[in-house]
């Protein structure tokens, strides 16, 4: 079985909490069908991502970034660039955004979203409005971990209360995601 096979399976097996990841799931397939480039950027339209909500052991806290492109507070991850093991990337991406080495919770999906990128500079260079085909995965890390910012693309990294995350985030298009994983990590305790 490729690694892209894999990601199928895993998608296809995901059991979604709402009606957004209900949607997002037979789009994410939709587009598994009609793609074969959505491992990375090259296909301008949509392509793969990781991301990871790292909470603490009690779950009254989550890691957060704050993201310099979207000047937000921010979960962390990143693009699959022809990786398709998306768990792998959501690992390396919270140890090198946040200096974190966090666990996985599970190694399956924890959710699904497509999100949508408007237009923006990148490195100097011009990016056109697409999607990310989104999985999060939900990762584990004690709230007394060594962290550190990786300043090309974030300026702080902090544990937030779970209180204060939809307070301290400042893209409207994100609150909803952020508290339907707020929601789904309280009940894995």
């Amino acid at each position: 079985m490729t690694e892209l096979t894999r990601l199928r399976a895993q998608i296809e097996a995901f059991a979604p909490y709402n009606e957004q990841e209900e949607a997002d799931r037979r789009q994410m397939l939709a587009d598994m069908d009609c793609f074969s480039d959505l491992l990375t950027r090259e296909n301008a339209t949509a392509h793969f991502t990781a991301s990871c909500w790292i909470v603490n052991p009690d779950r009254t806290k989550v890691l957060m970034a704050y993201h310099n492109l979207y000047q937000s507070w921010a979960w962390l991850g990143g693009h699959a660039d022809g990786e398709a093991d998306l768990l792998s990337v959501a690992l390396r991406e919270a140890n090198e955004e946040s200096g974190v080495l966090a666990a996985p919770v599970s190694p399956d999906i924890f959710s699904l979203e497509i999100l949508h990128v408007a237009p923006h500079v990148k490195r100097g260079k011009f990016v056109c409005a697409h999607l990310h085909l989104n999985a999060t995965y939900l990762l584990e890390a004690g709230d007394k971990s060594p962290i550190r910012c990786k300043p090309d693309e974030n300026s702080a990294v902090r544990w937030l209360s779970v209180q204060d995350v939809l307070s301290s985030v400042s893209e409207p298009a994100m609150r909803p995601v952020y508290q339907k994983l707020m929601e789904k990590a309280a009940r894995q305790t």
